[in-house]
């Protein structure tokens, strides 16, 4: 038999020490539960049944006392309001002997026997004494009817009171055995209870020594072989000291680990010199690449830059040559003096609006509290001209962010700019600009009743110098969206078009919150222009 129990796994153990336990707990619940329920029941006679038939058998006393004082205050007065006691003390005593006998179980033969003679000795007092009393002073006077009460005495209303108070004891002992009975059931209930913890306390211990012996000493010594190997010790073989067979298998699996790891050891040695040579190699390319980004963008600044003089001169004396010769010479020399002036200013215009694109980024005034509401009031004020009367730009629930001031002003410049400049014909524009807040960034939306944007467009607004109209049909470079597109990212957020809209057009981006900042409730609305 020990042998067979040696052969157990830890699991087995276990699962057969909790079994027993459960079984023997389970019997005391079930002990427990019984001893409860009569316990209940002994409670529910003494709050239930034995009290309020006790208090309905005091009520009933004094109901038959209010008779009998209403009956005598009647012979002596003769007054017809006295009998009210009487007829009140009546009512009261059947409501309470029905009260009584609801509360009757079979097995309360006692109190049922009181309970009819109550009734029958209180029926044959009236018959005997109040009923007769009663006809009397109606027939015959008061006097009579004190002569009556003096002959008659007061037997019979003394017999009857005799009976109630029989039928209270007997109520007194139901209650005194209901009590009884409860205490002793709650004392098993606390034996039943001190059962279980000694039982639950004795398994808990005994489930202690099992895992230390089965669990905590086999897998410390494990642990301890484990440790050597991970020191640099591949070459050692980890094996149970323990015969439990679950150890047994572990140490096998750490020991077939163990093998594994010391044959793939020199192939991840390997791997990690080609890693860091690899990420040697991206560092020198990745610091390349920025350099050549650096020499780009600088390079686009100074060739813009240097651009401007010799083109300032060609757009000074193409318009010194339109003003001075217009007219004097052929139509077609008026047309080639236009189109060098246009060409000329549409350069400018270019290369001002690529110095500006450069320029984000480089030349920064530093990051501060930036509130949106302001920004767009003053957006709001600078495009007031080409808004036109009927144009509605209004905004609500804009937050503070962190970021650059003229940067962000930009940012609705050009966008605002665009819905105003791309709008229907005859249709008042509408802007309306809206924040959510998303995480821990702010979603902002600028929509626009005008043309729209086609869905297959969407990522090419944004891109620098794309233009979707021609030149004579709107005016422009098409760098505005790619303006937009890069202050958003160095602001650390995302641009896009939503294409999901049935009418103008709707641009997303996100700004980062404040840290700690919360969300406005509201913002007050700006008016229409």
């Amino acid at each position: 038999m020990r042998t067979r129990m040696r052969a157990w796994t830890l699991r087995t153990r276990i699962v057969a020490l909790c079994g027993a336990a459960g079984l023997v707990l389970g019997g005391l619940g079930v002990v427990a539960a019984i001893t409860a329920a009569a316990n209940t029941q002994q409670v529910d006679d003494i709050l239930d049944r034995a009290t309020p038939m006790r208090a309905a058998g005091e009520t009933l006393t004094t109901a038959l006392v209010d008779q009998e004082t209403g009956v005598r205050g009647y012979a002596i007065t003769g007054q017809e309001h006295n009998l009210e006691p009487y007829r009140d003390g009546l009512a009261q005593e059947n409501l309470q002997i029905s009260r009584i006998e609801g509360y009757l179980n079979p097995e309360d033969g006692e109190i049922r026997a009181a309970l009819e003679v109550v009734r029958d000795r209180a029926v044959a007092w009236r018959a005997a004494m109040a009923e007769p009393l009663i006809q009397t002073v109606r027939s015959e006077g008061t006097e009579a009817a004190q002569q009556r009460i003096e002959e008659s005495g007061t037997r019979e209303f003394d017999e009857l009171r005799a009976a109630v108070e029989v039928m209270q004891g007997h109520i007194l002992e139901l209650r005194a055995r209901s009590a009884d009975a409860a205490r002793d059931s709650s004392r098993a209930m606390v034996a039943i209870e001190i059962a279980a913890a000694v039982i639950i306390l004795f398994t808990g211990a005994f489930l202690l020594l099992l895992l230390d012996r089965l669990v905590s000493r086999p897998i410390l010594d494990l642990a301890g072989q484990v440790r050597q190997v991970a020191a640099g010790d591949y070459d050692r073989h980890i094996e149970s000291r323990y015969s439990s067979p679950d150890l047994v298998g572990l140490a096998e699996d750490v020991d077939r680990m163990r093998q594994q790891i010391a044959s793939e050891l020199s192939e991840v040695r390997e791997a990690r010199q080609q890693v860091e040579w690899i990420n040697q190699q991206l560092q020198s390319q990745a610091e390349e690449l920025t350099r050549s980004n650096r020499d780009l963008e600088q390079f686009a600044y100074v060739a813009s830059h240097d651009l401007q003089e010799p083109l300032r001169k060609v757009a000074s004396f193409c318009q010194l040559l339109q003003r001075r010769y217009a007219g004097q010479m052929d139509e077609r020399a008026d047309q080639y003096i236009g189109f060098a002036v246009d060409g000329a200013q549409r350069m400018q215009r270019l290369i001002n609006d690529l110095l500006a694109f450069s320029r984000i980024g480089r030349l920064t005034t530093g990051f501060t509290d930036v509130d949106l509401n302001k920004v767009l009031a003053e957006v709001k004020s600078q495009l007031e001209p080409r808004a036109g009367e009927g144009a509605e730009i209004s905004w609500s629930g804009l937050p503070t962010v962190e970021g650059e001031e003229p940067l962000l002003t930009t940012l609705f410049v050009n966008l605002i700019g665009n819905s105003l400049k791309f709008r229907r014909p005859d249709v008042p524009p509408v802007v309306r600009i809206t924040a959510q807040p998303q995480g821990r960034e702010w979603h902002v939306n600028v929509r626009d009743n005008g043309i729209g944007i086609e869905a297959e467009f969407a990522d090419k607004v944004f891109v620098i110098f794309q233009r979707l109209h021609a030149r004579d049909a709107y005016e422009g470079t098409g760098i505005g969206l790619a303006i937009v597109k890069k202050i958003v990212e160095y602001h650390g957020g995302r641009v896009w078009l939503d294409v999901d809209v049935a009418e103008g057009a709707s641009i997303n981006f996100t700004l980062a919150a404040l840290p700690g900042a919360e969300a406005l409730e509201s913002a007050e609305d700006v008016g229409t222009t």
